[in-house]
């Protein structure tokens, strides 16, 4: 219903005393009504008050805002937040109150600074870093800012935005934390200012299928990609110098031990993890599996653990021994248990989805021309074709 003559005629009339005196009083029915009078003032626009009237009106919010209820803030901060005409301090006001206020004001004024933006990234809860992180447009400075916070959750929000600018240097900072953070690879790979360079160096951690994505995208030779793959993988350690002099280490001692007595089974191998003796899984599936230790050791501690089913698959261990050894693997990387949940339900519906031959298949190539990575990047993860799709014909024919 449209407001009478009488009625616009007092809303226009209206003035700081009687605006004082309505937000003084305690009733839900004046503060409601206090609410309906700065929404219609400043529903009008700027343009419509003259520079008076409009300064009375934010110099009444100032007074009041503190006062009124959350509800009405609510209101107030969902009708100002796209506005550009707005007072900045009101804004800020707003963007340091209760998250269901402020949610609205951070994430969508044009007003605020990045002074603004920081110092609620600085002092306000983890709820208002994300609604920063998730803004139309954020800074370098704010990214940076919100990169500090050092939070997953609100780092991979920002990252997911495409209309954040992060620097180059925050960029290389996030791309080495994402060989801790599985979260943080995808939505680094769907930035568009991720230089070559930077794609190149995720491509020694990340899934295959995400390897995949970096030399499609980048159009890369797969050829130049293994080779630096594989040199990073070759890099000779404490345990290849031991081999290459001639030594023998404590765990292929043992493990020589346990073969003559018929002991290399997957309850071994559990058992070794078990009690902490990782170089002795190692040597024991490689022995099994007649694998490179060196690849092994990648295979065990890889994000994602496709290589390691694949091994496990061939070498026809249980699905609950699988698991175990999977589950184990895991102690090694830092990730929370919802990454782990997730991570351990697709490597074990991957698990079932495969076929020992094909595994078996994929083993064979490793064993034979020691490319581990090159494998993996032949492996399609994601159609569902039927066992097959675990490795293309045409990959086998040219291994």
């Amino acid at each position: 219903m449209a407001p009478s003559d009488d009625e616009q005629t007092q809303t226009e009339a209206i003035d700081a005393p009687y605006l004082l005196a309505l937000a003084r009083q305690k009733t839900v029915a004046s503060r409601n009504a206090l609410a309906e009078v700065i929404a219609g003032l400043f529903g009008k626009g700027a343009d419509t008050l003259n520079d008076r009237e409009f300064a009375l009106m934010a110099d009444i919010l100032r007074r009041v805002l503190k006062e009124i209820e959350i509800s009405v803030r609510r209101r107030i901060a969902a009708g100002f937040a796209s506005r550009p005409d707005v007072p900045r301090d009101l804004l800020t006001f707003l963007a340091n109150d209760e998250i269901d206020v402020a949610y609205p004001v951070l994430s969508q004024s044009p007003v605020l600074r990045d002074a603004d933006l920081i110092e609620v990234i600085r002092n306000r809860t983890l709820e208002h870093q994300l609604a920063v992180a998730v803004r139309f447009e954020v800074s370098e400075a704010v990214s940076d800012e919100l990169v500090n916070t050092g939070n997953e959750t609100v780092i991979t929000e920002l990252l997911k935005n495409p209309d954040a600018r992060i620097s180059r240097a925050t960029l290389g900072y996030l791309v080495e934390q994402s060989r801790r953070v599985g979260g943080y690879r995808e939505p680094i790979l769907s930035r568009r200012e991720l230089p070559e360079d930077l794609a190149k160096r995720m491509v020694l951690w990340v899934s295959a299928a995400l390897r995949k994505t970096i030399v499609d995208r980048f159009d890369l030779d797969p050829i130049e990609v293994d080779e630096m793959i594989e040199k990073a993988v070759l890099e000779p350690d404490s345990a290849d110098a031991d081999s290459e002099t001639g030594a023998t280490t404590a765990a292929e001692r043992l493990a020589d031990e346990l073969s003559a007595a018929g002991r290399n089974d997957a309850d071994l191998m559990i058992s070794a993890l078990q009690n902490g003796e990782v170089s002795l899984f190692v040597t024991l599936f490689a022995r099994a599996a007649r694998m490179r230790e060196i690849l092994v050791q990648r295979m065990l501690f890889e994000p994602g653990g496709e290589g390691l089913a694949i091994a496990c698959k061939a070498l026809g261990l249980a699905r609950e021994d699988f698991s175990v050894i999977f589950l184990f693997s895991r102690k090694a990387r830092p990730v929370s248990a919802t990454v782990l949940r997730d991570e351990h339900q697709s490597v074990m519906a991957l698990y079932d989805r495969m076929t020992a031959e094909v595994c078996r298949k994929v083993l064979n190539r490793w064993q034979r021309d020691h490319n581990y990575l090159k494998a993996l990047l032949a492996v399609d993860f994601t159609e569902s074709r039927g066992m097959e799709a675990a490795l293309p014909t045409n990959s086998l024919d040219s291994a």
